[in-house]
């Protein structure tokens, strides 16, 4: 590894570093990795400016790499986290140590232009399994110890690692549910009709999963996705997914029906550098043109704005596929991912159209979104229409796409090609009850 960098450019970026990382435990599993998060960095960049950032963040990674030298490999994984891939499964005591070693290091005053600035840390560490070779579930786990150093009160440090077994009730009941629901295909996607809000028109279909439970009937997908998330198995469940996507695309185009279909992208597989190639390959099975397909990715992914999440979404729209901010305006106010990410859909977050009657911010920031996506070029859905008030308010404003109960609740294929062929009943009558009835 090179002990000192002349620029950032030069410090292997996340999708670089992923490929490393990758390659490495292929070889020899027995790794640790450790996501060092510089805290309160923005205030630098914001304060001084990014070029000083930029020198700031070039010695603070030339300082870690001089600390480790030969003993890890360094990579810059987003603007201001860095990580770091040290030989060996090592134990939470050890790669404590580690992190009080970096600590003490950066006890010293960075100098630049006549300031100077401290360096403190947040530090996610995770430990391999010697039979683990999947990089992704890997690097999720870091990033899991991560988020929850970040919210520490006492050490801005904390440790997972990959077990060979799982104990406890709980945990066994939840890794036999899932297993279950694979094998015994017990998962079902159901439709929920994104509708033309002047013509009432069906024009598109997300995909939302549900789970045929063998006692407690069809539920909706939390406690699969806690059991998928627990044994990091989201990627399983989001290819399963997209697949049912693709071959549902196959019978609804056999069926006359020429619809926009949205699936929701897990994190995971925005993360994992075989993603595009398995989209090749659904395509070349199912023989769908891309541009039938929507992936939506939820505000807190688009805005990590790393490298590899601009090269993932670029491939895939180069593929044909459309991109789609979900939950829009959902916790986040910093919005200056949508200057770096092209995408081609913004979905308002249903709290804001629920509301609509009751409280006027809500209209007001329905209207702003809507000049972000006039600004953008981008299709604006809004989701939650459920009374004709909701739908007249949003006709009022120009909001010409929307999905809600208004309209349907999600249902299975067969019963959505029917709905499809039929006018769309909204408001009283008899029709609209029976087709929302739960």
């Amino acid at each position: 590894m090179k002990n000192q960098h002349d620029s950032l450019i030069s410090i292997p970026n996340r999708h670089v570093f992923l490929d490393q990382v990758n390659q490495i435990i292929q070889l020899a599993p027995e790794q640790s990795l450790l996501l060092i998060d510089v805290v309160r960095f923005s205030d630098v960049s914001s304060g001084f400016g990014y070029e000083f950032g930029d020198k700031i963040l070039l010695e603070i990674a030339n300082r870690i790499a001089h600390i480790f030298q030969e003993k890890a490999l360094l990579g810059r994984v987003s603007g201001d986290v860095f990580g770091l891939v040290v030989k060996g499964i090592h134990s939470q005591e050890k790669l404590h140590e580690l992190y009080s070693y970096l600590v003490e290091h950066f006890k010293a005053p960075i100098s630049c232009e006549d300031h100077a600035f401290i360096a403190d840390f947040n530090v996610g560490a995770a430990s391999n399994q010697p039979a683990n070779t999947d990089v992704n579930r890997f690097f999720s786990l870091a990033e899991s110890a991560l988020k929850q150093a970040k919210s520490n009160k006492f050490d801005n440090f904390q440790y997972a690692k990959l077990h060979k077994t799982e104990i406890g009730g709980r945990a066994l009941a939840l890794k036999a549910d899932i297993a279950r629901a694979f094998s015994h295909d017990e998962l079902e996607i159901y439709f929920q009709p994104k509708v033309n809000l002047t013509t009432l028109d069906i024009i598109g279909a997300e995909c939302l999963l549900r789970w045929n439970h063998p006692l407690d009937g069809v539920l909706f997908p939390g406690a699969l996705i806690e059991a998928a998330e627990s044994y990091n198995m989201m990627n399983e469940v989001g290819y399963w997914t997209l697949e049912q996507a693709f071959k549902s695309a196959t019978v609804f185009n056999a069926n006359g029906l020429s619809l926009k279909i949205s699936v929701n992208m897990s994190p995971t597989q925005l993360y994992d550098i075989a993603f595009v190639s398995n989209l090749k390959k659904l395509g070349r099975k199912y023989q769908v043109e891309f541009e039938q397909f929507e992936l939506e990715l939820t505000e807190d992914v688009a805005l990590s704005n790393s490298f590899l999440v601009k090269n993932q979404l670029a491939e895939i729209r180069a593929l044909g596929m459309s991109i789609a901010i979900d939950d829009f305006g959902k916790g986040y106010s910093n919005l200056a991912y949508m200057r770096d990410i092209a995408i081609d859909t913004i979905k308002i977050d249903k709290t804001f159209v629920m509301e609509l009657e009751q409280t006027p911010i809500n209209r007001a920031i329905i209207e702003a979104t809507q000049l972000i996506a006039n600004a953008a070029k981008c299709e604006l859905v809004a989701e939650g229409i459920e009374t004709l008030q909701h739908l007249h308010i949003l006709r009022e404003i120009g909001i010409t796409q929307g999905q809600g109960f208004l309209f349907s609740k999600a249902v299975p294929l067969e019963q959505f090609i029917v709905l499809a062929h039929q006018e769309l009943a909204v408001g009283s009558s008899l029709n609209r009850l029976q087709k929302t009835a739960c």
